[in-house]
């Protein structure tokens, strides 16, 4: 007990730093950027995700959100630590929000309900949306991150929460080569070759395909998750660095000292991240131990770069959209997800002697006839980003804010 109170120690209560909220803004921002091209026949190379090894700054996205995550749980907790709040008032609200964002997920993944496309009754397509609902997914993974870093932060001070850290990326590395894949017997990095003949695959396949009952992973794939069990542990430790970063920021201590820590921390876990690479490919869909490294750092770097700019420097006059982003980002990105399954297939018009999603109508009548391919792809998006600043601005100005 003495060393989870030493985890939230009894000092002031730091400055806000809008730094924070511009930076999960930016990374929501860019989210729905990434997530809602005109269509995903034609995207600029930044914003794909890399095909299996290796990076692109979509790959960011994720983990700097799951960073964000570990950064505001520590804020957080020390703050209600600090209003006099015990360990079970905490260990209740940190289950609440675990299991609302979790519900959200699954929300999302079995809305509308019923598959949109397909032949037979809507009973039928009922039952055949409820045999592939997904179980895994981004909310979901949040969640479970979140409940993981917030428990962990009661218990453990910053030591053991670094040494568990530590342990969860070298022992998802000596699983995931060292362990022979079944079916196949591969290890090393034979082992990592192909998305579906992993042991991440093979444990997703274990607890989510259930036969009759339906297979419940990514329905692209069938036979693995991005966001699948296995690899959601070392997604906990991204949200643990988040934690540590967190720390950081609420020591009593110049903003510049804390500026060149984050700065040093990010040069060292993007240099890790790059050798480890050697031996662990750099990997966001397994979420591979150097890719913890390598985003951590980024992340570091770049939310180093904001305090910088932001708060020392002044630079605050264009940080009005990412901010409204930033304050209320679950409501961002389900409203979101909601509107793109909505008008990619639900709405339907009568368009170009088919019967088309909303979506492909506004793209093909709008953006494809001005612009070449990727462009129109690229302005379709912008303008979905912009929709949703818009909204995002007229709920800020009245003080709007979905909170879990």
């Amino acid at each position: 007990m003495a060393e989870a109170r030493a985890a939230f120690p009894a000092v002031a209560q730091p400055e806000r730093l809008l730094s924070l909220d511009v930076f999960r803004g930016l990374t929501v921002a860019l989210m729905l950027l990434v997530n809602d091209p005109g269509t995903w026949s034609d995207i600029y190379w930044p914003l794909r995700h890399a095909r299996w090894h290796g990076w692109t700054p979509t790959d960011l996205v994720f983990p700097f959100f799951l960073f964000m995550v570990g950064i505001t749980t520590h804020l957080s907790l020390a703050r209600r630590r600090a209003q006099g709040q015990g360990d079970a008032a905490l260990v209740r609200q940190i289950l609440r929000r675990g299991l609302i964002l979790f519900g959200l997920g699954l929300f999302i993944a079995w809305f509308p309900g019923y598959t949109v496309s397909g032949h037979g009754t809507l009973a039928d397509r009922t039952l055949a949306q409820l045999l592939s609902w997904r179980i895994p997914g981004v909310l979901q993974r949040i969640a479970l991150c979140h409940v993981a870093a917030g428990l962990l932060s009661l218990r453990l001070g910053a030591r053991g929460q670094g040494a568990l850290v530590v342990a969860l990326l070298l022992g998802y590395w000596a699983v995931m080569t060292g362990v022979p894949v079944p079916g196949t017997g591969a290890t090393g990095l034979a082992a990592l070759a192909h998305p579906g003949a992993t042991v991440a695959a093979a444990v997703d396949r274990a607890l989510f395909d259930w036969g009759p009952l339906g297979n419940h992973l990514w329905a692209a794939a069938h036979t693995w998750d991005p966001e699948g069990a296995l690899s959601t542990l070392p997604a906990v430790a991204t949200a643990l660095l988040g934690v540590q970063a967190g720390r950081w920021l609420g020591q009593p201590l110049p903003l510049p000292t804390r500026i060149r820590g984050l700065i040093i921390a990010g040069v060292a876990g993007v240099l890790l991240g790059e050798i480890w690479d050697l031996a662990f490919p750099i990997n966001k869909s397994l979420w591979t131990s150097s890719f913890v490294a390598l985003t951590a750092g980024m992340a570091c770097l770049c939310l180093g770069a904001l305090l910088w700019g932001v708060e020392v420097r002044g630079w605050r006059r264009w940080t009005r959209p990412a901010l409204v982003f930033g304050v209320n980002p679950i409501l961002a990105y389900v409203g979101s997800e909601l509107m793109a399954i909505i008008i990619g297939g639900v709405i339907t018009l009568p368009w170009d002697h088919r019967i088309a999603p909303l979506q492909d109508v506004i793209y093909e009548a709008v953006f494809y006839p001005l612009l070449p391919e990727k462009a129109a792809s690229l302005a379709y998006a912008l303008l979905f980003v912009a929709l949703w600043w818009a909204i995002l601005e007229v709920l800020y100005r009245r003080r709007i804010f979905l909170r879990v």
